[in-house]
């Protein structure tokens, strides 16, 4: 028995010891944070007069035409700039190095169109080595297909733009490079 009534006195001795202070402390906090701190009365809102309502605005007599611009349109800026190309500015062993790390894969390492993705792909991928196709593009076009993607002149979209990749310099170069598989450029 005497375990009984110490199991018993235990809870008391806890909620006289913890709760009753706990309880007191939160009962404090809220009379403060509602105001209730025992002093005046919170003052009551200043009397307000009802507000007249307000008419509304009667519409034009003819209807309103569009303010004049105050200044010309700028001109629409060229979708895809190009720099002007010197292929002889391209370093065609550095644009090598680009091409095998960016195009191989579709275009193959000697740029017939044969890489191991391109298979895959429909349109297959340009024949850089004909030369015949390749002399009829310039070298503006090609700078345009490498930094902005097939889209870009109108070709297949699954050339990707590799201008977030390579600089204007680093595709002069893979240009040069490319050039040089059909027998042309440097």
């Amino acid at each position: 028995m005497a375990t009984r009534s110490i199991a018993r006195s235990r809870p008391a001795r806890f909620h006289r010891r913890i709760l009753g202070p706990a309880a007191l402390l939160a009962a404090t906090l809220c009379l403060v944070a509602c105001g209730g701190d025992g002093g005046e009365a919170p003052p009551s809102p200043p009397e307000t007069v009802p507000a007249q309502p307000v008419p509304a605005p009667e519409p034009p007599a003819t209807p309103a035409e569009p303010p004049a611009p105050t200044q010309e349109p700028a001109p629409p800026a060229a979708a895809h700039p190009v720099p002007a190309i010197d292929l002889a500015a391209g370093d065609a062993e550095a644009g090598a190095v680009h091409y095998q790390q960016y195009c191989a894969s579709c275009h193959g390492p000697t740029g017939k169109g044969d890489g191991p993705v391109g298979a895959a792909l429909d349109p297959t991928p340009a024949d850089h080595s004909d030369a015949s196709y390749m002399d009829a593009l310039s070298d503006e076009h090609l700078f345009k297909v490498v930094k902005y993607g097939g889209t870009a002149v109108d070709r297949s979209p699954l050339m990707a733009p590799w201008g977030g990749t390579l600089s204007d310099a680093e595709i002069v170069d893979v240009i040069a490079f490319v050039r040089s598989l059909s027998g042309g450029g440097l």
